[in-house]
């Protein structure tokens, strides 16, 4: 890593991770230019997934009342071939936080979509369990739940653990034939053994026509990790 290329540092901590099987044909059209699907074992995924930002420094600075805060976001996966080399990333449908500051700058600067709403988050242990909460207000309170094991464990090798939070770049389309890319940096991840979940999204109200067919669905998979400190690299485009 290059100190001089970093643009944020944080952490992230507790994330909860829901996947569901989309159909291909709904992702193309989000696709950036000259990014691929990327697929696991044929299943093409977006994720559900809500976690913490924790002592958030912007080139280094933290910004008074911007340290911590909630994200909820839909993403899926993507790969693109640099070269010879495929990067394997993901690219946001929306974000939502509850700062509006954030929101301004990764919209301007990274071409994100991301939405500012009211936000909370809990997160309680208790006889060997560890339970997270986090919550949204997009006209009504939306909340996505998971109760695990507090006894984290390494992701296997060539699970879907590791395909889910292995992926290191962020894509976004930014125009016909433009594409934002940038990179993330953070050690493997460990994660809870989940237990139980609670899921209660209007995905079409949150994230349009598209989605609404997950009202009510049941994720194929849901994950907690615990997260790590990260670096977001300085992006470009192509």
């Amino acid at each position: 890593m290059t100190k001089s290329k970093v643009f944020l540092t944080a952490e992230w901590r507790k994330l909860a991770l829901a996947q569901y099987a989309v159909d291909e044909d709904i992702l193309k059209k989000y696709l950036p230019p000259n990014t691929e699907l990327d697929d696991w074992k044929g299943k093409y995924y977006v994720s559900l997934v809500g976690f913490m930002f924790v002592d958030v420094k912007l080139l280094g600075f933290n910004i008074p009342f911007h340290t911590n805060f909630e994200e909820v976001n839909l993403r899926f996966y993507v790969k693109y071939m640099d070269g010879t080399e495929w990067k394997r990333g993901v690219v946001f449908i929306k974000e939502i936080v509850p700062l509006p500051a954030i929101t301004f700058v990764a919209n301007t600067i990274y071409k994100e979509n991301y939405q500012t709403l009211p936000m909370k988050h809990l997160w309680t242990t208790k006889d060997n369990q560890i339970k997270v909460d986090y919550l949204w207000n997009a006209k009504k309170w939306n909340s996505f739940s998971v109760t695990a094991s507090s006894k984290a464990v390494d992701i296997p090798m060539g699970s879907e653990e590791e395909f889910i939070t292995e992926h290191y770049w962020g894509y976004t389309k930014i125009g016909s034939n433009r594409t934002s890319e940038y990179g993330v940096e953070h050690p493997r991840w460990e994660v809870y053994p989940v237990m139980q979940y609670a899921i209660d999204v209007d995905f079409q109200a949150n994230y349009g026509d598209d989605f609404a067919f997950l009202n009510g669905a049941e994720p194929d998979s849901v994950m907690l990790a615990e997260g790590s400190e990260i670096n977001v690299m300085k992006g470009r485009r192509f």
